[in-house]
């Protein structure tokens, strides 16, 4: 899967702890906003969701939705 900035997703499961806040987002849809280094080698995708709240996830947390 290669996911884009400008393409709807929908957050489908999280891989570690994360706060209420990023943990309530499950099953919502967002756009994703930019990449993000996350540990030298690896890119996680900046996802916004209605509200205006963003955080990161793993491209294999999020599936396309358009």
């Amino acid at each position: 899967m290669a996911l884009d900035v400008g393409q709807k997703v929908k957050v489908v499961r999280v891989r570690d702890r994360v706060s209420d806040a990023v943990a309530k987002r499950l099953g919502q849809e967002g756009m994703v906003t930019q990449f993000k280094m996350v540990d030298g080698s690896g890119v996680g995708l900046v996802v916004e969701f209605a509200d205006k709240f963003s955080s990161w996830f793993f491209e294999d947390e999020l599936k396309q939705t358009s």
